[in-house]
């Protein structure tokens, strides 16, 4: 099967449908919206509920529920085409298309069937997934023999959650929640663990605090309490103490999204540093004659599409693994697109000087944005560790 990148009509479509969201509904919002010191306040229903009349909410949705059955490949087009207006719209959305993902692979007829139709048909439908808690993080990327300190005991017809997440994408907004808890205490989170689907109105769950974050301020982050909830048998996901090869058996495409949303800011970013060099003046000419500044605008270019091609990679053959798939992309596209966005935003910064420094160009908004993703989905470093077990691995 041969892989072809280039963009098809549908895509082009789709790009240019979500160019336009972009235009219309995200960019006279976001600085306004990033600016608000309540972080639960930096949030935008309009802009959910307009991209759910767009169809761009459920895309990732087979039609039979109500989708547009968009594979990865275009999904991780769309979700670097909304980060190039703001990072966090990205990825609500993008949290969003990869648990819809998971949920049409991971559910039983019964759960599809339960949730799936209600979740297409409501226009403030969002999803999450709550795995990383307090001081338990970065462990379950390397599977550091330790459980989820949330934690299920066994009871008539279900189960009694008790713990608490944090940091969690979609975390104060979402209507379904996938949440993985510890179900066998003398194991490990790897060994050990359950999936458990939560409804956003089931007793004993509460949202706790929002985080006030740096950049990436559009989308919620937010604690997940869960006091003697009550989790019915219907509501595992998969099997009981595997929650671990749901997300590597149907979750692939999830790093390359990260990758494309962080990417979005560095091609943000770019657009940004050559408006400047073709604008400002120093030493007679245009920074852009200069040759220094050409050359770094020509390496932030390059940053650009490599990192690009590397995801695109990583997306499709998320789709098509008989044909190439290995572990490691799964974990490196998003490390790779981090840094070079944090690369490009250095490079920005300077190529505006002082003024780049000050809010009411952008580059300031943009450069706190193209720090999150060092950080989300995986510290980078560790990242780098888990590549390298799978590399190594026996």
């Amino acid at each position: 099967m041969e892989q072809i990148f280039t963009v098809n009509e549908d895509q082009r479509a789709i790009l240019k449908t979500v160019a336009r969201f972009n235009e219309d509904e995200v960019k006279p919002r976001a600085a306004a919206l990033d600016a608000n010191p309540d972080p639960a306040q930096c949030f935008s229903w309009e802009i959910v509920e307009r991209a759910h009349q767009l169809g761009l909410r459920t895309m990732t949705l087979a039609e039979k529920w109500g989708g547009l059955g968009a594979d990865s490949l275009t999904t991780a087009m769309v979700v670097e085409e909304l980060a190039t207006a703001d990072m966090g719209v990205s990825v609500v959305l993008a949290q969003t298309f990869k648990i819809a993902q998971v949920m049409q692979k991971a559910f039983n007829q019964e759960q599809q069937a339960r949730v799936l139709p209600g979740f297409a048909r409501d226009p403030r439908g969002l999803l999450a997934i709550g795995m990383s808690e307090p001081g338990n993080g970065s462990d379950k990327h390397l599977n550091i023999p330790v459980p989820f300190r949330t934690a299920a005991d066994r009871t008539r017809g279900g189960w009694i959650v008790n713990g608490a997440k944090h940091f969690i994408s979609n975390g104060n907004r979402a209507s379904h929640y996938l949440v993985m808890v510890q179900t066998d205490r003398t194991r490990t989170m790897a060994n050990g663990s359950s999936c458990f689907l939560v409804e956003r109105d089931r007793p004993g769950f509460t949202i706790g605090r929002v985080h006030d974050k740096m950049g990436e301020r559009l989308a919620n982050n937010a604690e997940l309490v869960f006091q003697d909830c009550f989790i019915p048998d219907q509501n595992v996901v998969g099997e009981v103490d595997r929650a671990s090869n749901i997300f590597a058996q149907f979750s692939p495409q999830s790093n390359a999204y990260a990758g494309a949303s962080v990417l979005g800011v560095a091609v943000a970013l770019q657009r940004k540093a050559i408006e400047r060099a073709h604008l400002r003046v120093q030493g007679g000419k245009r920074l852009a004659e200069h040759d220094g500044i050409r050359a770094q605008l020509a390496e932030m270019r390059m940053l650009i599409d490599a990192s690009r091609a590397y995801i695109h990679r990583a997306a499709w053959l998320a789709d098509h693994p008989d044909v190439g798939w290995d572990k490691t992309l799964a974990i490196l596209p998003k490390a790779m697109a981090s840094q070079a966005a944090w690369q490009i935003a250095a490079w920005c910064l300077e190529i505006h000087g002082g003024h780049g420094y000050m809010k009411e160009l952008g580059v300031e908004k943009l450069v706190r944005d193209a720090a999150a993703f060092l950080h989300s989905d995986g510290v980078n470093r560790t990242l780098f560790l888990k590549a390298a077990n799978a590399m190594f691995a026996n």
